[in-house]
């Protein structure tokens, strides 16, 4: 992966916006309060962070005024990896600190959420209404008998109902998760009947692409399937009643009921996420109330600088974990800006609009929107007023550099781009934004505070400048607590901790800079290996998808029985383009050209589109597993695919080689 030099940033934060971060006031503050080091910049403050972990941490809580009901014994009663122990003793509650704005007289009235659906209309929904529908709807959760522990799970689309929804269950100590509405069914029940909800929250359809889905069949099933409910809440969103014996949204949020907020242990569940379940049920991933109070504080009040005169919009849905970290925004005191819809509708320029029309001053996508964009030759800077975005993020996969160079050609020359990574793992990032570091093209600014990021070779020796595994040798106060449905861990354990014991081995490709970027190549367990070398997958979709007539691509490394190896890279067209000997040439000629030689696959094959999990990534072991003659069944779990039928062509091909 192409990168500038350490002297050639592309953005360089002036000295006022250095001085003004919320980071360089805590590092000063830090440094007088417990020690930090108050000269030598981020880097020093990293440092420390990771070093004097317990302190830092405690830093964090006295920093961001946590409201422990009751005191905490130690910061860290046990640091091993799994099962740290964090703030033993404390209690605490996470949905309070999200609407402590509330209690402001000078915000009760201001914005808490800016609601927008594809009629681009906004809906505000201020801080006090937010707070008393929180206070009523968790009152009446608890009249239907939901306590500490049970969990509710939420069928819904991006909207206000769901964060209510989200910070009631929290408000009672209940366990939240939730599915977006175009999961079908199967999918649905794949994650929530590991769970066991008592009650759920449904939509009767919801609209994307300018289209009404309806769902009430889908609802139906689900409340056949799921024998622990107690209570279903329907949300009107199509217009319908409420079907029989399930109780109206209206009816359970109109009383003006001052909210009770269950004071929990730290380590209690907050919620539940998902892993895409590819080739297997979705690990069901646990993670607690202060942990994510913690972790998320720092995250976006630190890193992503944000704070009361912010709006914070982050193209999402409810089944990614970019919407609880959206919702988190709340905890300092930023206005959120939900969007409910097709991210491209009525055209590529769709987000860049809400931004504009939302004075969003963060705003989040993928990369692949980005590169998107790129590809559609639209100009935002030029076609909408960006002024108040100050930073655009992007995550879900590593931005390519021309992604980096046309958010800086094409919004502001002037504009922070926060690369970042980290997962549903743990409901943050490992690295990525600093607004105090200067931003080079193609990496992450750099590791995030108290996390102590490392690459790694399969010995365990520490890399600089070359590309090995992504670990984490410290713990993490977001990191599950545990995977539901197992007793005895094994699997949390498999899942992080097999390669290396005690230090977590994310399953991502990754080179620390020797100027302390972060570059992330993509998934390790995907890897291409040729000749012994180590490969980012990354970097070849960012040199093909380069070319105006590749919509898209895939690319896999097969090891053979007789010791070859098989690299096909596989590529979507855009409309009107042809695989010929021409293209062939040009897509070879541009990954010798920008990676090596050795990175050229041995074969070029167009596919029809490129299969993806429900959250957007593209599938690389599933497809990897059918090449190698994995039966369909057994390579993918049906219920994680954006279209199942696409394996069929990488099943059959398998087929046909073999023959």
């Amino acid at each position: 992966m192409t990168a500038a030099t350490p002297d050639a940033p592309l953005w360089q934060p002036s000295p006022e916006r250095i001085e003004a971060a919320a980071v360089t006031r805590f590092q000063s503050w830090a440094a007088s309060r417990f020690g930090a080091p108050a000269e030598g910049g981020y880097a020093a403050l990293h440092r420390w962070s990771v070093d004097e972990l317990d302190t830092f941490w405690q830093a964090v809580a006295e920093w961001f005024d946590i409201r422990f009901s009751t005191p905490y014994e130690s910061v860290l009663g046990d640091r091993t990896m799994p099962g740290a122990a964090w703030f033993p003793g404390a209690t605490l509650n996470y949905a309070e600190h999200a609407l402590r704005t509330a209690e402001d007289p000078a915000r009760a009235d201001t914005p808490a959420l800016l609601y927008v659906d594809e009629t681009h209309t906004q809906v505000p929904i201020s801080w006090a209404d937010l707070r008393r529908q929180v206070g009523a709807l968790a009152a009446e959760l608890r009249a239907l008998g939901v306590t500490p522990g049970d969990r509710v799970s939420g069928y819904l689309p991006n909207i206000p109902q769901a964060v209510v929804a989200f910070l009631a269950t929290a408000a009672v100590g209940g366990v939240w998760t939730s599915c977006a509405p175009d999961f079908g069914a199967r999918s649905v029940l794949d994650r929530f009947q590991q769970i066991e909800p008592v009650v759920l929250f449904t939509v009767d359809g919801y609209r994307y692409g300018g289209k009404e889905h309806d769902r009430t069949e889908t609802v139906a099933e689900l409340r056949r399937e799921l024998p622990t409910l107690r209570a279903v809440v329907h949300i009107p969103l199509l217009g319908t009643d409420a079907p029989e014996g399930a109780l109206a949204w209206a009816a359970l949020t109109s009383a003006d009921t001052e909210p009770v907020f269950e004071q929990v242990p730290f380590g209690h569940p907050l919620w539940v996420l998902y892993s895409s379940g590819t080739t297997g049920l979705p690990k069901a991933i646990v993670q607690s109330q202060g942990g994510i109070l913690l972790e998320h504080f720092k995250q976006l009040g630190l890193h992503c600088d944000l704070g009361p005169e912010d709006r914070f919009f982050w193209y999402t849905s409810t089944g990614w974990m970019m919407w609880n970290f959206l919702v988190s925004g709340l905890l300092t005191g930023t206005t959120v800006v939900l969007y409910d819809g097709s991210p491209g509708y009525p055209d590529v320029s769709a987000q860049w609009r809400i931004a504009e029309q939302t004075g969003a001053t963060l705003y989040g996508t993928s990369a692949a929107y980005v590169m998107a964009c790129r590809k559609a030759g639209i100009h935002p800077g030029r076609d909408f007023d960006l002024s108040r975005v100050q930073c655009v993020a992007t995550t879900g996969s590593p931005l390519p550099p021309d992604g980096f160079r046309w958010l800086h050609d094409e919004v502001a020359e002037d504009l922070w781009i926060a690369s970042v990574s980290g997962g549903t793992d743990v409901c943050s990032c490992f690295a990525g934004a600093v607004p105090t570091l200067p931003v080079h093209i193609g990496e992450l600014q750099a590791p995030c505070l108290g996390t102590d990021l490392q690459s790694w070779d399969p010995s365990g020796k520490r890399l600089t400048g070359e590309v090995g595994e992504l670990v984490v040798t410290n713990p993490l106060p977001s990191m599950p607590i545990r995977f539901w449905n197992d007793p005895d861990g094994s699997r949390y354990h498999d899942s992080y901790f097999d390669m290396y014991p005690g230090v977590w081995r994310h399953g991502d490709w990754v080179t620390i800079t020797d100027h302390g970027s972060v570059i992330i190549h993509g998934r390790s367990d995907s890897t291409l290996n040729r000749q012994g070398v180590r490969m980012g997958s990354a970097d070849i979709y960012e040199a093909v998808e380069r070319l105006p007539e590749i919509r898209e691509s895939l690319v896999i490394g097969i090891e053979e029985p007789d010791g070859g190896y098989w690299m096909p890279l596989f590529v979507h067209l855009t409309e009107g383009a042809t695989l010929d000997d021409d293209l062939r040439g040009a897509i070879k000629a541009t990954i010798r050209e920008n990676l090596s030689p050795r990175h050229v696959p041995d074969e070029i094959i167009e596919v029809p589109a490129i299969p993806h999990t429900l959250t957007g990534k593209r599938i690389e072991v599933p497809v990897k597993r059918l090449l190698q003659g994995t039966e369909l069944a057994k390579a993918v779990n049906p219920g994680s695919v954006d279209n199942l039928d696409l394996l069929h062509f990488y099943a059959e091909l398998a087929a046909n080689r073999r023959r």
